[in-house]
Order: structure tokens, then C-alpha cells, then sequence
């Protein structure tokens, strides 16, 4: 080989995870919900016959490297971008091209846009009527939710793929076959303990990119012992990986989140302190679980048991006071609180019945002898206030618009709080009916 081969020295010079990528089905590692025998991606592949479609995925699922694959197989003009460092012109002048080459040969073009979600509207439409005609084949890939995080321009013009994470096994199985494939680790003499491959898997979390670079940095950090090999126990790969990688997109995010709700909601404090904790492991501002709480201690427990939302409030001061990691205690007391709490609904219920009845009766005056008395008006009735003060016993006056006579809004839920409130109700409305 010529030392001076630039191209040699680039691919020698890649990362594992880099040389590992297969360029042809028969090594792509995973998704065997969507590669299974006669399903239809591995149809369209491999009858040249893919249309417009995104990949979306966490990272280190094959992505990349099926597009890559895709590019391989195909008779067409592939030509990939970056959703991060191209704009509007890289787009006009790859469908230029594109134009050009269908005019002139015939043969269309594949656009692989990487990150397609960072593209704005602007990039996203001018693309458009190209994907339409046909003369591009767009292919988009992303870690975020296409429906979520793309206009809907874009995906509605083409068929969505999810890949998963990978599982323990197909990782250890890539791992494996990495240390003894020569474009991977097989100039290496390693021995390498079914503990450290399980360790490298489990840490990836379902991200073979990750696992390889975990792998090789073990491998390459590691010197030889007396017998010349390298040898990689557990504990050196715990030193590698340091912890497992918490890596989710949006749409993942947004689930978490839910059964982080959900929990509060189903007096779950163990499911609730597991989601939220591992919200904050993967980056997410403690302050929004303070505000989800505060909503779900009116939304689920109301007047079941009011001094949740004061707990939850003086938790949320303590937090902005004291910082973290102290303040971590502080959350953990008001979920606590917030999930062993009676729950009631009638609040909301209560809120949502008197929207409903504005929107109804939004032109219903006010009863004449609720309105400001410092001015009369034509039509005053004449009909006196009645100061709750002066009466000894529950006074018997209408409140509601004369349309709303009657209307009960908040009706008291069967917990010991609410009981006792509905009895108080109750001696009131008998009271106006003597």
C-alpha cells in the first residue's frame, strides 16, 4: 500500500463504529421489524424501487447506514446533505441537478438529508414539488419524531420508518464480530470476558455506535499483558463506559413525561419517582416536574386534600432556595405527597362545566341586585342585596344569571374532605328551597 494514499490512511484512521458500517443488508445489525424476509422496506430495496421515505430513530440504530445501504444498491444519482450546514441554495442546486440528469439520462436522484428535522419551512418547501415529480427521492433521517419536529408538507409525501433500539444481544453480537473482522479489531490478540461484552451492551443502551466506541476505547487504552494479548475484564469496561448513556428524543421525551403524569395520577410515588429522576438524568429542568405538580394538585386532588398544592409550593421554594443536589429532596417530598393524596377530579370537572356554561350563556345579565350599586340602570328591578353578615342563617339569594338557576358546577367526590364539604352544600340548597 502507498504510505502517502490519502484515502487508505482517512479509512484507517476512522473510528470503529466508521469501518464497521455495513454496505449491504446481509451485515446490517438490527430492525428486524422492518428487514424481516418479504417485508416491504427490504422489497423496495432491493427492487430499486424505494420511494420518498424518513428514518427516525434514537441514535446508533443503522439510520445512516441504511441509507447508505440504500445508495449502494440503487441505479439512481445519490447525493447526501446535512440538515445543519446546508440551506435553501444546497437544495435549489441539488434539484438542479437533479432536473438536469432525468431531462438528459433518465435517471432520478436520491436526496439523503441527515438531521432533516433541523430543516425549516422554507427549506423543507422548496423541495417539494421536486419529490412530487419524482425527479428527487428524498430519504430523511433524524433522532426526532417526523410528526412532531417536520412540516407536514414533507411527511405527508412520504412513508415512515421507526427503528428501535437495539437489544443487548445484537449489540454483544456486532461487538463480537467487530473484535474478528480485520476491518475492525482483528490485528488485535484479544481476549475479551462475556462480563465486559455484557457491560458494554448494557451501557449502550440499545446504541451500537456508542458500544463500538466503548469497545475500542478499552481495547486501545488497554496495554498487553505478559503474553502479548489484551485482555478486557468487566472492570476495565466499566471504565470505558463510565455509565450507562440516557439518549432520548422528543418523542421520548414526551412519554416519559406522560407516565411521569400518569404515576401522580395513579398513586404510584415509586413509578413517579423513577420517571422524574430519570427525566433529570437525561437533561430535563427539574422546574417542569414542580409544574406539572402544581397543575395535578388542582387537576387530580383539588379538594380532596388542599394542602397538596401548599406542599407542592413550599417544595418548589425550597428547591429555588436551596439548589441541588439538596433540592432534589424537596421534589422527591412533594411527589410523594402529591401521590398518596386522596384524588379528586371535581375541580377540574367544575372548571370545565362553568367554561361550558359561559360559552352558552355568555349573554345572561347580571341579576340586578348583584350589580354595582354606585349607579342605577333602567331596568333596576328594585330587589335588595341581602348581606350574608346580617343574617343568622344561610341567606336564600340566587347568585347564578336567571338562565343558570340551578346549575351545579362543582359536585363533591366520595372522599372524607369532599364529604364534608357536600354536607355544608347540602344545609345551603335546603335552606333556599324552605
Amino acid at each position: 500500500m502507498d504510505l502517502f494514499d490519502l484515502t487508505d490512511n482517512k479509512k484507517n484512521a476512522a473510528p470503529l463504529a466508521e469501518r464497521m458500517r455495513p454496505t449491504d443488508l446481509t451485515g446490517f445489525i438490527g430492525q428486524k421489524h422492518l428487514l424481516h424476509p418479504g417485508s416491504l422496506l427490504l422489497r423496495a430495496i432491493k427492487a430499486d424501487k424505494l420511494g420518498s421515505c424518513i428514518f427516525f430513530g434514537p441514535p446508533g440504530t443503522g439510520k445512516t447506514t441504511l441509507a447508505g445501504i440504500i445508495a449502494s444498491s440503487t441505479k439512481s444519482a445519490f447525493v447526501k446533505l446535512n440538515a445543519v450546514s446546508s440551506g435553501v441554495a444546497d437544495a435549489k442546486k441539488v434539484i438542479d441537478d437533479a432536473h438536469e440528469r432525468l431531462r438528459v439520462t433518465g435517471q432520478r436522484t436520491y436526496l439523503l438529508l441527515d438531521e432533516c428535522h433541523r430543516w425549516n419551512k422554507a427549506q423543507s418547501d422548496c423541495v417539494l414539488s421536486a419529490i412530487e415529480t419524482g425527479s428527487i427521492i428524498f430519504i430523511g433521517s433524524t433522532t426526532e419524531n417526523p410528526f412532531v419536529s417536520m412540516t407536514r408538507a414533507i411527511v405527508s409525501r412520504c412513508r415512515v420508518f421507526e427503528l428501535k433500539s437495539l437489544t443487548e444481544e445484537e449489540i454483544i453480537g456486532g461487538l463480537k464480530y467487530a473484535v474478528e473482522c480485520p476491518q475492525g479489531l482483528g490485528d488485535f490478540d484479544l481476549q475479551i470476558d462475556d462480563d465486559a461484552y455484557r457491560h458494554i451492551a448494557w451501557s449502550a443502551n440499545g446504541d451500537l455506535r456508542n458500544a463500538y466506541n466503548a469497545l475500542e476505547l478499552a481495547v486501545i487504552t488497554t496495554p498487553p499483558s505478559d503474553n502479548g494479548k489484551i485482555v478486557i475484564d468487566k472492570s476495565v469496561a466499566q471504565e470505558s463506559t463510565q455509565h450507562r448513556l440516557l439518549s432520548i428524543d422528543d418523542s421520548m421525551y414526551y412519554d416519559m413525561l406522560s407516565a411521569f403524569c400518569k404515576s401522580l395520577r395513579g398513586c404510584d410515588p415509586d413509578a413517579a419517582l423513577y420517571w422524574a429522576f430519570r427525566l433529570i438524568e437525561a437533561g430535563c429542568d427539574p422546574l417542569l416536574l414542580f409544574r406539572r405538580m402544581l397543575a395535578h394538585s388542582s387537576e387530580d386532588i383539588g379538594m380532596a386534600d388542599s394542602s397538596a398544592l401548599t406542599v407542592v409550593v413550599s417544595a418548589l421554594t425550597a428547591y429555588e432556595h436551596i439548589g441541588v443536589p439538596e433540592g432534589y429532596l424537596s421534589l422527591a417530598h412533594a411527589i410523594i405527597k402529591v401521590t398518596t393524596a386522596p384524588k379528586s377530579n371535581a375541580v377540574y370537572l367544575a372548571k370545565a362545566a362553568a367554561q361550558s356554561a359561559v360559552r352558552e350563556h355568555a349573554d345572561d345579565v347580571v341579576p340586578d341586585y348583584l350589580r354595582d350599586r354606585t349607579y342605577k340602570t333602567p331596568n333596576d328591578s328594585g330587589a335588595e342585596y341581602i348581606y350574608p353578615h346580617d343574617t343568622p342563617a344561610y341567606i336564600t339569594q340566587q347568585y347564578l344569571p336567571k338562565g343558570l338557576q340551578g346549575e351545579r358546577f362543582y359536585e363533591p367526590q366520595d372522599n372524607p374532605n369532599e364529604q364534608k364539604i357536600k354536607m355544608f352544600l347540602d344545609a345551603i340548597r335546603r335552606n333556599k328551597k324552605k
